[in-house]
C-alpha cells in the first residue's frame, strides 16, 4: 500500500520569518522567545531555517527558545533545508564545500535539525541547492521513509530550475509544495526564465529569499539600484506607505502567490512589512518598478 500524503500544498503564512541571521541578533533566550511569540501575534507562523545557517548554530538558537514554551509548536510551520556541506570548526568531518543528497546524509541532517530545533517533526523539508550528483530515486526513497516515520510532513526544494524540479517530482508520490528562490525588484530572472510560470502551473508556492535584495535596495548606489529606489520611493510617497511595504506588495501582487521570507530581527520591521498584505499596487505602479529595474520599456 502506498503512503497517503496530505493533498493540500503549502499552508503557511503569507509572509515568513527567516532565521539565517539570528546568530547576529545577539538576543538572549528570553528575547528570542519574545520575538517568536510576537511573530505569531502578527500572524507570521512560518519560520524558515537551514541546517547550515549561522555556521550550524541558528536552528539550535531557535530550539532553545521553543523549548521554553513548547506549546507554540502547534501554532507554527517550521521549514528547514539540507544538502549543503559547509566546512566549519563545528563540523570537522566536512572538508569540502559541496552538496550531498545521499539518503544517509538527508536522514542524518533531519535528525540533527530535529534535535537542534527541539521538536518532533519538520513541516516542510527543502533541498537547499541542486546538485549535479543528485540521484532522484535515492532522494525519493529518503523522503518516503521520513514521511512514514513522521519526521517530515511535506517536501520542497530551493533554487531549483523547472527541469531539476520536474526530475525530482517525477520520482515522488508526494507533491513538492515549495521552491524557495531569490526574488526581488533586483532579481527578475525567475519572472522571465519560466520558473514562476512553472510553479504557478503546478500550484507550487514560491518562497522568496532576499526579497529586499539583501539590503541592496537600501544601501546600494549603482545606477540600476538608484533608479529602482527612486521609483519605489515615489510610489510609497504617493500611497502614504513605507518603502519596504511597496517592495513586498510588489512581490505579493504576482499571481503565483509568492511568500517573502523576511530576515530582520526587529519586530517593528516585520510588523511594518506585514501591512504590505493590505496594499494592492495598481498595474501602472507594478510595471513602473518592473520597467525601471529592466532598464527598458516592455516590448
Amino acid at each position: 500500500m502506498r503512503h497517503q500524503y496530505h493533498p493540500l500544498g503549502f499552508e503557511g503564512s503569507r509572509i515568513a520569518q527567516g532565521f539565517w541571521r539570528c546568530h547576529e541578533w545577539e538576543m538572549s533566550v528570553s528575547e528570542r522567545l519574545d520575538f517568536i511569540m510576537s511573530c505569531l501575534d502578527l500572524g507570521v507562523t512560518t519560520f524558515d531555517h537551514a541546517d547550515i545557517y549561522g555556521d550550524y548554530r541558528c536552528e539550535g538558537l531557535f530550539g532553545e527558545a521553543l523549548a521554553k514554551k513548547p506549546a507554540m509548536r502547534d501554532k507554527m510551520e517550521i521549514v528547514t533545508k539540507c544538502g549543503i556541506l559547509l566546512p566549519s570548526e563545528s563540523r570537522p568531518d566536512i572538508s569540502v564545500h559541496r552538496y550531498d543528497y545521499r539518503a544517509k546524509h538527508i536522514h542524518e541532517s533531519v535528525d540533527r535539525s530535529l534535535a537542534n530545533l527541539q521538536c518532533d517533526y519538520i513541516d516542510t523539508l527543502l533541498l537547499h541547492r541542486p546538485s549535479p550528483l543528485m540521484d532522484a530515486d535515492e532522494v525519493a526513497q529518503a523522503f518516503d521513509l521520513l514521511f512514514t516515520l513522521g519526521k517530515v510532513k511535506h517536501f520542497g526544494v530551493s533554487n531549483f530550475t523547472p527541469a531539476q524540479f520536474d526530475l525530482l517530482q517525477s520520482r515522488l508520490d508526494a507533491p513538492l509544495i515549495v521552491n524557495q528562490i531569490e526574488l526581488s525588484p533586483l532579481s527578475l530572472a525567475p519572472f522571465e526564465d519560466g520558473t514562476l510560470d512553472h510553479l504557478q502551473q503546478h500550484a507550487v508556492t514560491p518562497m522568496a529569499w532576499s526579497p529586499l535584495a539583501g539590503g541592496e535596495l537600501f544601501r546600494g548606489n549603482g545606477d540600476r539600484v538608484v533608479r529602482v529606489k527612486e521609483v519605489v520611493s515615489d510610489i510609497a510617497k504617493s500611497m502614504g506607505v513605507n518603502f519596504d511595504q511597496v517592495v513586498i506588495a510588489w512581490l505579493l501582487r504576482h499571481p503565483s502567490g509568492i511568500c517573502p521570507v523576511m530576515g530582520s530581527g526587529k519586530i517593528e520591521r516585520l510588523a511594518s512589512v506585514c501591512q504590505a498584505a493590505n496594499i494592492v499596487l495598481s498595474d501602472d505602479d507594478w510595471f513602473k518598478i518592473w520597467i525601471t529595474s529592466q532598464g527598458h520599456p516592455v516590448p
